[in-house]
């Protein structure tokens, strides 16, 4: 079955202004990993830390989020186009954010948290990545309802034809329309790798590091899992993905950026999950507890 992508990018307008649904997505993300935190903080899972704390480490980290976001997806993606156009930076309206870049921010934003209330970078790191993936998901979702970042072709009769790929730059809407009404652009048919993403990095990746920290786990094992489970989905994902168009493939005419740059957080996320091993286990004090 094929699929013309027709979702309009806006969700409603306030006067002037005009909402988009990645910007929705964006709080939705957040909005799940305030509540989630407040869960895990209640249940004593950063000893210490009440909402009031939490709310600032929160904070902090959204900053880190789309600071780092923008900043690595400037510099891992179009560092050339900076050197020419240095104000690009700072037109964030324009798109363009990254992952890698983001998570740099937020373990930044926590190492900031952390010093200030003399607890370990890693226990905050802990803690906070089983609160990502909501986020990640929903970003994703966001991705595909704006039409961007799609697949490659599927060659398999099914799949998402979306209007902003390049094969129809010179298209009106209701061209569109008619020829694949007339099953013309079957052969156009695009993997949906947004959503891919977001069921392997959103769904998979909160369900499996909820049940892992449910229970106390040794420092870095849960960081350890996070990194190691987007280091290998990213990495898979990527072969059905379009890869940047001012980058292409960097090598053997498949490896793509975010293949690189997931390779270090597969190594990484290994090498954490069997030093933890060596590691103490941080043990819950629920804040009534605390308070008494």
């Amino acid at each position: 079955m094929t699929v013309l992508h027709q979702i309009d990018p806006i969700a409603f307008h306030l006067g002037p202004l005009q909402v988009h649904w990645y910007g929705i997505m964006y709080l939705l993300g957040f909005g799940m990993a305030w509540w989630l935190g407040r869960m895990r903080v209640r249940a004593g899972r950063l000893p210490g830390v009440d909402d009031q704390a939490y709310g600032d480490l929160l904070f902090y980290a959204m900053l880190g989020v789309v600071l780092g976001g923008r900043l690595g997806y400037v510099f891992f993606y179009s560092f050339g186009q900076l050197l020419h156009d240095p104000l690009m930076l700072f037109r964030i309206w324009e798109g363009g954010m990254s992952f890698h870049g983001g998570l740099i921010g937020v373990v930044a934003a926590a190492w900031w948290w952390s010093r200030k209330h003399r607890l370990h970078l890693m226990d905050t790191v802990d803690f906070l990545a089983p609160l990502v993936p909501p986020g990640l998901g929903f970003g994703r979702l966001g991705n595909y309802i704006g039409g961007e970042l799609w697949g490659k072709y599927t060659e398999a009769g099914w799949g998402v034809v979306f209007p902003r790929a390049p094969e129809f730059k010179d298209y009106t809407m209701e061209r569109i329309q008619a020829e694949f009404a007339s099953g013309a652009l079957e052969r156009f048919a695009r993997h949906p790798s947004q959503l891919y993403q977001a069921l392997l990095e959103g769904l998979v990746m909160f369900a499996v590091l909820w049940w892992f920290s449910r229970t106390p786990r040794p420092r870095y094992a849960v960081s350890g899992l996070f990194a190691l489970l987007y280091g290998c989905f990213r990495f898979l994902v990527e072969f059905v993905r379009v890869p940047d168009e001012q980058l292409g493939y960097l090598a053997f005419g498949w490896l793509t950026m975010g293949q690189v740059l997931s390779l270090p957080l597969i190594a990484l996320g290994l090498y954490w999950l069997l030093w933890s091993r060596r590691q103490p286990t941080l043990q819950p004090q629920p804040l009534a507890a605390a308070t008494k």
